[in-house]
């Protein structure tokens, strides 16, 4: 993922989880909020729920990767927080591309 594309700061990513719209999946939870011009924005997260700092590291590195097709049919000036969730531990890497492209649908964000 590009850097500019990339939300980093810690209170923009608290802002997006209590104010952001939220769609789920039980692989993984989308989190959207518009950022008024700023571009498109991703940020990828796991919690201790996935497992150990492999499993976390793993699942982040799958939405990474999930994620990086997409960017172009994502409507810009949104900020977007993907959080994995334990189901995905066991998925493949087509497959979450796969749901996280309906969940973006689900969502409205795609143009």
């Amino acid at each position: 993922m590009k850097r500019e594309n990339r939300l980093t700061r810690s209170a923009d990513i608290k802002r997006v989880r209590r104010q952001g719209k939220t769609t789920a999946d039980p692989f993984l939870l989308l989190v959207a909020l518009p950022n008024g011009q700023k571009g498109l924005r991703i940020a990828v997260a796991a919690g201790r729920s996935i497992g150990g700092a492999v499993q976390r590291n793993r699942a982040k590195r799958v939405l990474r990767a999930a994620i990086q097709p997409l960017t172009t049919m994502i409507k810009p000036d949104m900020d977007i927080l993907l959080l994995a969730r334990p189901g995905m531990r066991p998925a493949k890497s087509s497959e979450v591309q796969h749901i996280l492209q309906s969940l973006l649908k689900r969502a409205n964000l795609l143009k």
